[in-house]
């Protein structure tokens, strides 16, 4: 658990550094803007929230590496296995469709994987009443559909669904 605890601190971290780069710091040095600042008359640039918001998960992770180095946490003293096998089972349950979700956007769009991936981890994966996984299932797409697409004018990818949606943006659009 020890060795666990260091490597995700190190891995999240080299990450973070890689987002703050990657949505502002590599613009800034390529000349065209700094997208993490703010823009008057517009608000904060496009890379502001990433940028911040991995910058504060550096901090966590510098945070868990001086409690790691001190001891001060309990992963930190423990020399327990870190994944024993009903950890590698729940991991390849919630991994597995994790990936899958992932590589359904591409053809039935973020709110068909969506669907899929509610009805999956609500009934299989967490046995709750089929009623009640139809409900999240669906009801979760339809008010993203409209937060992103409709209120914010974000259109999320819709795959081969995107017929189904063109009366939808007939009338909300």
């Amino acid at each position: 658990m020890r060795i666990a605890e260091l490597v995700m601190a190190l891995i999240l971290g080299v990450m973070s550094v890689y987002i703050m780069w990657k949505s502002g710091l590599s613009q800034w040095e390529e000349g065209w803007g700094a997208p993490v600042r703010y823009i008057e008359g517009e608000g904060p640039g496009s890379g502001w929230w990433p940028f911040y918001l991995a910058g504060a998960m550096l901090l966590c992770c510098v945070w868990v590496i001086v409690n790691w180095v001190r001891r001060a946490s309990p992963p930190s003293r423990s020399d327990a296995v870190y994944l024993d096998r009903f950890g590698v089972m729940m991991l390849l349950k919630v991994g597995l469709p994790v990936v899958g979700f992932v590589f359904l956007i591409e053809y039935v769009g973020m709110y068909g994987a969506m669907m899929l991936f509610l009805f999956y981890y609500v009934w299989i994966l967490g046995r709750h009443r089929l009623g009640l996984a139809l409900a999240i299932a669906l009801g979760a797409p339809v008010v993203t559909f409209f937060f992103f697409d409709v209120a914010m004018r974000i259109v999320l990818p819709k795959g081969y669904l995107e017929p189904l949606f063109i009366p939808l943006y007939d009338i909300f659009l």
